[in-house]
């Protein structure tokens, strides 16, 4: 990325941190269509054909468990695209290796620390209508998803993002087994707790309460540098 763009992600997480000129996120009805997708959210996973929640499994897992709303966990990020899109060997829950491509890393600052998370995309990368980002943080031990966590980002063309962690998601493998659910890069890990989005299921034990992923090893490493995608957030 040129000087130009170093400079507007930098500008942009020092205006997150001292609260003055980067404009903050739109709260107006944030609140209320937050839970309302929530409640959407439940009746899909209760009532469509293709829920991936087992039926004998609903009574346990519905409604969904989430933290409290908490605006402090949502903060704007800028994309800086990865010049050479390097693509990473990525372990799933099933054992599966999967190819994924860093298409950029978003920058940001999260209650006043500075934090970078890579978004990725499945292999080969035609068009991309949202950014995928995969994420651990210290909450995994004891009270979401020991695998991890989602967010899906509509992308912009502008390159900068309302990321909003109380919108993270347990992936499909913690409702259902049979799922295939990648696991963060360790790039991805993140040292601070995100108690935000969504949580376990108090009393749960099935597979995605107690899933532990592997440790990082050269297969979840970056293996290789194809020639760069087009330049776009």
């Amino acid at each position: 990325m040129t000087g130009t763009g170093h400079t507007l992600i930098s500008g942009l997480i020092v205006a997150t941190l001292v609260g003055c000129t980067a404009p903050p996120p739109d709260e107006s009805g944030w609140n209320e269509a937050l839970l309302e997708d929530r409640q959407l959210k439940d009746q899909f996973f209760r009532e469509a054909p293709d829920t991936p929640i087992l039926l004998d499994r609903r009574g346990t897992l519905l409604p969904l468990h989430y933290y409290a709303p908490d605006s402090s966990y949502r903060t704007p990020a800028a994309l800086e695209v990865s010049p050479e899109q390097p693509i990473f060997n990525i372990p799933t829950s099933t054992g599966v290796i999967r190819p994924m491509q860093r298409v950029g890393v978003l920058e940001f600052a999260l209650r006043g620390k500075p934090m970078r998370l890579s978004a990725l995309a499945e292999t080969p990368v035609r068009s991309i209508d949202s950014l995928f980002i995969m994420f651990k943080d210290p909450t995994n031990e004891t009270e979401t998803y020991a695998g991890g966590r989602y967010l899906d980002l509509p992308r912009t063309a502008s390159g900068l993002y309302d990321l909003d962690f109380n919108r993270a998601y347990n992936p499909y493998c913690y409702y259902n087994e049979g799922y295939d659910c990648p696991y963060p890069p360790r790039e991805n890990w993140l040292e601070e707790s995100v108690p935000a989005g969504e949580r376990l299921a108090p009393g749960y034990t099935g597979f995605g309460a107690g899933v532990i992923p592997p440790p990082p090893s050269e297969e979840a490493t970056q293996t290789t540098r194809p020639n760069a995608l087009p330049n776009q957030q």
